[in-house]
């Protein structure tokens, strides 16, 4: 059977581009009920404005699923278990809940303190680079590079001992594969939640300087303990896959276009529009959170009930002419303002300002410091199966 048959729609890419089918999805139908690796059929919304009113109304589209659902060859949970479970997790929740918890967290995630950052970050690049000169030519960018950055960011900015970084890496991929059993993945998603729940216990014992401790001391009374550990694993497994994937992949495509790679080492002020034209070219989470409707809607022409799952793709959104001309074009010089790519609305990416930073810090220093970087090997490893789209492997040579 091959990958483009077992794989969800939403899910398959030639490279880096959306399956073809999935622009003539959008170009045709607009919105398609599909199978999804939840056991349940969806809508799949593929239009640029489709998705963004999708993303924006929470009110029609909710993020908070029936509590009768439950993942097929998962265990039976109460409506109890499950309500600690979504405790503290803003992408399982709608306002004013949703409001309530990002309020306490927004202030940690301004620009303005992640310049504070900055330095730091700029130390953590340039100690791996030269980790990769010393080890010599080739290596694997991913996990010399791609990986670790974002990995020690998160950790130290929530306060996390990095020491811990292989196990949590480690549940983490099998948590995020979709082809990986649902047992399994239930196992990942039980040890993630011990683990993160020892981390809570040590900062309400000790509040530190990092995020947990901070929470814990401004808004200890009104964060309920499973509230600060669903807080703190979502930032974890948010704070370091996704940058991670968009380090590795935005090497590679800009390895594979060097016409752009020449005109970002031409005119390095270009660093800010890079990073937001990769960000919407790679696209690399495939869809949105899932959304419940609440009502009866309209999308594209198509009569959606209530009660029915929805779910955006982002890939093929930010590839819609409707966004801008030539969307199958990776270029740098447009910048791409308006993208999906961090989602939108009151859902819309809490790191984004953390995760911009990495990427224009941490591309034109791996370029500046090999000059003739390339790829060491044919083969090109994506990672098809994960929430997260990626590289499993990155071989570069310089």
């Amino acid at each position: 059977m091959s990958e483009s048959s077992t794989l969800p729609l939403y899910m398959r890419r030639a490279g880096f581009d959306p399956d073809p089918e999935l622009g003539t999805l959008r170009e045709e139908e607009g919105v398609r009920r599909i199978s999804t690796p939840l056991g349940v059929d969806a809508w799949l919304v593929t239009r640029y404005e489709d998705v963004r009113a999708v993303l924006g109304d929470t009110e029609r589209f909710s993020n908070t699923w029936p509590g009768s659902f439950r993942l097929p060859g998962a265990p039976w949970r109460s409506e109890e278990e499950i309500a600690v479970l979504r405790a503290g997790n803003l992408l399982a929740c709608d306002p004013p809940e949703h409001t309530r918890l990002r309020r306490m967290l927004t202030p940690e995630f301004t620009i303005r303190r992640m310049r504070r950052l900055e330095p730091r970050i700029m130390r953590i690049v340039e100690e791996h680079l030269d980790e990769m000169e010393r080890a010599g030519s080739p290596v694997d960018l991913v996990s010399s590079f791609a990986l670790p950055i974002p990995s020690l960011v998160i950790c130290e900015l929530l306060g996390v001992p990095y020491a811990d970084r292989k196990d949590f890496q480690r549940r983490t991929n099998r948590l995020l594969d979709v082809s990986a059993p649902v047992e399994e993945r239930m196992a990942m998603q039980a040890e993630s939640r011990a683990y993160m729940a020892e981390l809570v216990a040590r900062a309400q014992a000790d509040p530190g300087e990092e995020l947990l401790g901070m929470l814990v001391r401004e808004h200890g009374d009104d964060l309920t303990t499973d509230e600060l550990i669903g807080i703190g694993g979502l930032l974890l497994v948010a704070g370091h896959e996704t940058t991670a994937n968009m380090l590795g992949l935005g090497t590679l495509a800009l390895l594979r276009h060097p016409d752009q790679l020449e005109l970002l080492r031409k005119e390095p002020e270009r660093i800010d529009a890079a990073v937001e034209e990769l960000l919407r070219w790679l696209s690399i989470l495939h869809a949105s959170i899932v959304r419940t409707t609440t009502t009866e809607v309209e999308l594209a022409g198509h009569t959606i009930g209530s009660g029915e799952l929805v779910m955006c793709g982002l890939p093929v959104a930010n590839r819609d002419p409707a966004l801008l001309p030539n969307p199958e074009m990776l270029d740098l010089s447009r910048g791409a303002h308006g993208h999906v790519a961090f989602g939108h609305g009151v859902h819309h990416c809490l790191g984004a300002p953390l995760a911009r930073m990495e990427m224009r810090i941490a591309f034109p220093a791996l370029f500046q410091r090999f000059p003739e970087l390339r790829v060491a090997e044919p083969d090109t490893h994506f990672r098809s199966f994960h929430v997260v789209y990626g590289l499993a492997s990155l071989q570069v040579a310089w």
